[in-house]
């Protein structure tokens, strides 16, 4: 029996459906979830979630940082910033990946270029995108 998969943001749930498996980058490394799992909360890192579908499809979406939570039936993903692989524009998200390698290339520990980094690179490789380099 599946599972149902919800994945919501600030901007409202950006996937809903059923699931027979869910991956995700925790904290802790990465973590698959199937149904019947134990209860489990965890805290997710920049990269992708992937959703098995029933119908032997995948989904992937591009999530940056944010909680799961699996309860009896149900995956729960929330996050700050969410975006499902057709949603990705691939030109913003190259020119971000750009912009955040000039400032890391001009100050090595600026954190926040880092994090930027991170979150193009995950949304190119949800997206399916080379990164050009």
């Amino acid at each position: 029996m599946p599972f149902n998969v919800e994945l919501v943001s600030p901007e409202g749930s950006i996937y809903s459906g059923e699931g027979d498996l869910v991956v995700a980058r925790t904290v802790d490394g990465d973590i698959a979830f199937q149904p019947g799992h134990i209860p489990f909360i965890g805290v997710l890192l920049t990269n992708r979630v992937k959703v098995h579908q029933t119908d032997g499809t995948q989904q992937l979406i591009a999530v940056h940082r944010g909680f799961v939570e699996v309860s009896a039936d149900q995956v729960t993903v929330l996050s700050d910033v969410a975006e499902l692989a057709a949603d990705i524009d691939v030109a913003r998200a190259q020119a971000a990946l750009e912009a955040a390698e000039a400032a890391l290339g001009a100050d090595p520990d600026d954190t926040e270029a880092a994090a930027a980094l991170l979150r193009a690179e995950t949304r190119l490789a949800v997206a399916g995108a080379p990164t050009e380099r």
